[in-house]
């Protein structure tokens, strides 16, 4: 499966055989009552979120009416003049007509409900002190509870925390509203779901459509004002026992094996969880309905071991539920593994236990008018849709298969073919892109899952008592994860384990297109022949192609500007599997798969330009497996780029200095270091004109690499830049350029460094005008991937990877 998915619900890892055949023969019929109330619970949520509350509750005023007419209103005389076959015709057509009434009257009391449910609390954000402060943009100190765990993000210059609260206070009048906080102070990272603090920020108006009274823009770090509840302290308790259990495992298993047990991915790596998204194995390190599944199961297991009776197993299922749910915090997934827990316990309770899809329409149905939030988020919808899949096309594909493969192979097979076609649509609209590696990968991974759950699980509760002897246990869970990482990564390095396809509401139309008329020909023999044939030819023709062609990256490379997104990863050639790296950009995924794709395992010499975000958050990524000597960095740095280069040599740049590294020679001409040092309070513009600006030369090429220099600094160093045959245009081509920098350099190629959609307008129209106007050839890795510098044999030319 893909990215933020459930694997399985609760009940369903093997999945139940129907009565009257080994293999399932006999058809399951669906009892689908709950699915049309769930439905317009779930659209009328998503239809009214955003809209004004006076209109919400006019639209739920009026399908309450309507209802009620339906539900009380008997079928007219027409209705029974139009039913023929006598009395019992008769009746038989008004039980129908009444039938399909009330049917309809329930379905719009469930649109009511969902609807007015969406009215109140608009009302309730859009009134009060904090929502009036939001749109006048002011300063205020507020006391807020945190709800959620803090989350780190990047940002321009450092990195962002994202912590989602409830506000309790401002200025002395109580209010109980939720906010999000964003907060450049990293103390905010240590707080913990329950906890109240006092702030101080500025209240801004939240985008979008939701149920926000405000965004505020936090100063500084928050004074705590108490411990977190009971609860909560337990679960984090838990939660760093587990961590410390898992110490002496190798790193990227201890990041992996906590996000299994309680989703805790505090120390995944994340260029391990790009592998695991490419993969469609995402769905492992959150905790999801296949987590409770296993624990639940567990737990049944130890009742009937115990001698506990059938009614008495399940209120003890529904205890670990909900301890497993707060010690895995009531995020989306986690309710709704929860709900759909319960709803299986007491379906086992009460002997019902094949009614899978009820229960999930009642999960639905719960979860929305709840948190009616859930209506418009995709990872609810992708939960529920591989639900569903599971529920629905599981089976009788597992009969399918049953005829041909062993028992167990089939279900495993079943379930992740099912799980990927339901969720596919969605995640073609989210990413452009169909996973084809996905299915493989998840089979492949599924034999190790439940031992690593479960092991980690018993090593959690064991750390709690004795750390020593939860390392002891978590050693095979280790193992198990350990096969898991190695499935991640080989599927994320196989070629085209993602295809490319239309993103968006288009996307996922044509994909479903396609999927019915893969439908229809499977369906006939004739035509099954002649995609058969259609199918060998492309495949042919692909492997062929790509035999043929030169491959990436090109042979001879001497440059390399990565695709990081809106950020800056440079890659210099310096010698078999050797690399000098100049800024890492955003997001250590990117720069180290496009390390690995140049097969650089060495880098000499890595230069961060300057300590913004987009330049250095990515080192993690250059040091994945790779010896990374030395690193030079700007002589006005603030030091905020320490924490990524614990353990290795670090050293100023000064102008004038020059660095040999194979036949590769580096120059640097800025900044000077008689210029102050930087410091946190700097804005953008002042640390971009720190960046270390250098010349790269080789035997016939030559490059300047010019950081993030904006229109001042450009400007001192017009006189120093010498010609060049390819430009690192700075700061992504912002409008921050002078014309005579840009043309001093008498380059050939200019190279933008780009994030595709970015919010910043990079690149501007009037540097491409620019750029253009003085004959220079534009590549902007938004629009090529990867680009090569390759050297021939009278200059230099790019070669995009896409």
């Amino acid at each position: 499966m893909r990215p933020g998915t459930d694997s399985v619900p609760a009940g369903l890892r093997s999945l139940p055989r129907q009565e009257g055949s080994p293999l399932g023969a006999t058809r399951t019929t669906h009892d689908i009552r709950l699915l049309a109330p769930a439905l317009a619970t779930w659209l009328a949520a998503a239809a009214t979120l955003g809209l004004p509350p006076e209109l919400t509750y006019a639209l739920a005023a009026t399908a309450a009416l309507t209802s009620v007419y339906l539900l009380t209103s008997r079928p007219g005389r027409r209705g029974r003049a139009n039913s023929s076959g006598g009395p019992d015709g008769r009746r038989r057509g008004a039980d129908a007509a009444g039938g399909r009434r009330v049917a309809a009257g329930a379905v719009l009391v469930c649109a009511a409900a969902s609807a007015c449910g969406v009215a109140l609390r608009t009302s309730a954000v859009e009134d009060g002190p904090v929502h009036d402060l939001a749109r006048a943009g002011r300063y205020a100190t507020a006391e807020a509870v945190v709800t959620g765990d803090p989350q780190a993000k990047p940002g321009n210059g450092r990195r962002t925390v994202i912590v989602r609260a409830r506000a309790e206070a401002v200025r002395l009048t109580k209010v109980r509203v939720p906010v999000l906080l964003i907060a450049g102070d990293p103390r905010w990272l240590r707080l913990v779901p329950s906890q109240r603090v006092r702030l101080r920020g500025r209240f801004v108006p939240p985008k979008g459509a939701g149920l926000l009274s405000a965004v505020v823009i936090v100063r500084g770090p928050p004074t705590v004002l108490g411990p977190p509840s009971a609860p909560q302290r337990a679960a984090e308790h838990m939660r760093g026992r587990l961590r410390a259990a898992v110490d002496r495992l190798p790193p990227d298993r201890r990041g992996v094996l906590p996000g299994m047990v309680v989703g805790d991915t505090s120390r995944l790596d994340p260029a391990l969880a790009a592998d695991f998204r490419t993969a469609g194995l995402t769905h492992l390190l959150v905790v999801s309905g296949a987590n409770l599944a296993i624990v639940v199961g567990a737990v049944l297991g130890l009742c009937r071991l115990a001698g506990l009776g059938r009614r008495r197993a399940p209120p003890v299922a529904v205890l670990a539920v909900l301890a497993f749910v707060i010690v895995a915090r009531p995020e989306p997934s986690v309710l709704r593994a929860a709900v759909m827990g319960v709803i299986g316990i007491l379906a086992l309770f009460t002997g019902r236990e094949r009614q899978g899809l009820p229960a999930l329409a009642a999960a639905v149905l719960l979860l929305v008018l709840i948190d009616p939030e859930l209506a418009r988020s995709y990872g609810f919808a992708l939960s529920v849709l591989a639900t569903a899949g599971l529920l629905v096309l599981a089976p009788s594909w597992r009969e399918r298969l049953a005829r041909r493969l062993p028992g167990p192979l089939a279900d495993a097979l079943a379930v992740s073919a099912a799980a990927e076609v339901a969720v596919a649509p969605v995640l073609v609209m989210l990413s452009g892109e169909v996973g084809v590696v996905s299915v493989f990968a998840n089979l492949l991974a599924a034999p190790a899952v439940a031992p690593a759950t479960l092991l980690g699980v018993l090593g959690a509760v064991t750390a709690l008592v004795s750390v020593p002897l939860a390392r002891l246990i978590v050693r095979p869970a280790g193992l198990a994860v350990g096969w898991i990482i190695w499935v991640a990564r080989t599927a994320a390095a196989l070629p085209y384990a993602t295809v490319p396809w239309i993103g968006g509401g288009l996307g996922a139309a044509t994909l479903l297109a396609a999927g019915a008329v893969a439908v229809l020909i499977l369906r006939s023999g004739r035509l099954r022949l002649i995609a058969a044939a259609a199918m060998t030819g492309v495949l042919v023709a692909v492997v062929a192609m790509r035999a043929m062609a030169p491959g990436w990256p090109p042979p001879g490379w001497q440059m390399v500007a990565c695709d990081v997104g809106q950020g800056d990863a440079l890659v210099l050639a310096a010698g078999p599997g050797q690399a000098v790296v100049v800024d890492t950009g955003p997001d250590p995924a990117p720069v180290d798969q496009c390390l690995r794709r140049l097969g650089v395992k060495d880098v000499p010499l890595l230069v961060f330009t300057h300590p913004h975000a987009d330049h250095i958050n990515g080192t993690s990524g250059v040091r994945r497996h790779r010896a990374v000597h030395e690193v030079l960095t700007t002589p006005l740095t603030s030091g905020r780029e320490a924490r990524y280069t614990s353990g290795l040599r670090t050293r100023h740049a000064e102008p004038g200095q020059q660095w040999r590294v194979g036949d590769l020679t580096l120059s640097i001409l800025a900044p000077p270091s008689t210029t102050r040092l930087l410091s946190p309070k700097d804005d953008g513009t002042t640390i971009n004109n720190a960046s270390i600006v250098l010349i790269a030369r080789k035997p016939g090429f030559s490059a300047l690499l010019a950081g993030d220099v904006e229109t001042e600094a450009q400007r001192v160093l017009e006189a120093t830049v010498p010609h060049v045959q390819v430009l690192k245009v700075p700061h992504h081509g912002s409008r921050s350029q002078d014309p005579r920098f840009l043309a001093a350099a008498h380059a050939s190629i200019a190279l933008i460094s780009v994030g595709e959609h970015n919010d910043y307008g990079h690149p501007s129209h009037t540097t491409l005008a620019l750029l253009r106007g003085l004959g220079t050839r534009i590549h902007r890795t938004d629009q090529e991937g990867d680009i090569a510098i390759v050297r021939t044999n009278t200059a230099v030319t790019a070669i995009p990877r896409h």
